[in-house]
């Protein structure tokens, strides 16, 4: 275990390293870079061998080409995809964190740490292979809206989401892309004999760009919202961004107003309710009413 995670590292100190401004980094510079930050980590002997195995690695984990360019001998990522990760260095920061909290060190003897990671689940080696290797997968599934009824479902897994310290599968179910609970999942089993055609042209940044939360439902419309703080929340929403469609109308000492456009889903409505110390639904009115009810039956509860 102690080499697959010096090794996971060290691929993501490349990728940090590579998704710079520049287009091609130096290979000694490049060898130095990966050599002094896995130092700092508490690692040693980075070769060219050791780089070009990590290359390999790379592209099998993450779906990223790395090349070579001789003229400028120096590398490069071939084709910047889109939907890759483009936040390397958080997930860098954040893989060394835990690491090292876990590990026998000091750092927890300052560091508080608040392990805000999805739930584990028994199924999500198997759901990985299952996506990698394009086979469908059969399971029983526990639709917990519905009574706790349990429906065996057979799927194209394509994804894996984490959201709210949860994992999700999204997999297509007859023509249409679906999100599963992980956690809901059980009797899992690979087909194994079986394989299809994964679809490569999903858009997973449009997927889920105007929704809150784990699903971005067809069904519901895109609406403009519209909501009102008070000047102490509005500085935690500025740090902090309800939703990446956020705009600031009103910022002043008796207000905080900003517009998001998104849809109207369960889980936004719960996130709007986290932050109801100063909160005021200015539109659109059914959504102030569905706040207005939330809290009436609340106090009702609460008497």
């Amino acid at each position: 275990m102690g080499k697959r995670l010096e090794g996971l590292q060290r691929m993501l100190v490349i990728l940090n390293k590579l998704e710079g401004k520049r287009r091609y980094v130096p290979v000694e510079e490049l060898k130095r870079y990966v050599a002094d930050a896995m130092a700092l980590r508490g690692y040693s002997g980075v070769t060219q061998r050791t780089l070009q195995r990590d290359f390999k690695e790379i592209e099998s984990l993450f779906g990223i080409s790395i090349g070579f360019d001789e003229k400028a001998h120096g590398y490069y990522i071939k084709e910047e995809d889109k939907n890759a990760p483009e936040r390397y260095g958080q997930l860098l920061q954040n893989f060394d964190l835990l690491n090292a909290l876990e590990g026998d060190t000091n750092l927890r003897t300052y560091v508080l740490a608040e392990h805000h990671r999805p739930l584990p689940s028994e199924c999500l080696p198997m759901l990985i292979s299952a996506i990698k290797h394009t086979h469908p997968v059969v399971f029983r599934y526990t639709l917990v809206r519905q009574g706790d009824k349990v429906e065996e479902k057979k799927v194209l897994p394509h994804y894996l989401k984490e959201s709210n310290q949860r994992w999700y599968l999204l997999a297509y179910e007859g023509d249409v892309l679906k999100a599963f609970g992980a956690d809901r999942i059980c009797d899992l089993r690979v087909c194994e004999n079986e394989t299809f055609k994964r679809n490569m042209d999903i858009d997973a940044g449009e997927l889920f760009r105007d929704c809150f939360g784990i699903w971005n439902q067809p069904d519901i419309p895109v609406e403009d919202v519209e909501l009102k703080y008070d000047a102490l929340d509005g500085k935690f929403l500025k740090s902090v961004p309800l939703h990446h469609s956020q705009q600031v109308l009103t910022d002043n000492a008796d207000e905080f107003r900003i517009k998001v456009r998104l849809r109207i889903t369960n889980d936004f409505v719960m996130e709007l309710l986290s932050r109801s110390r100063s909160l005021e639904v200015i539109s659109p009115p059914h959504l102030r009413e569905r706040v207005r009810k939330v809290y009436e039956e609340a106090l009702k509860r609460n008497e």
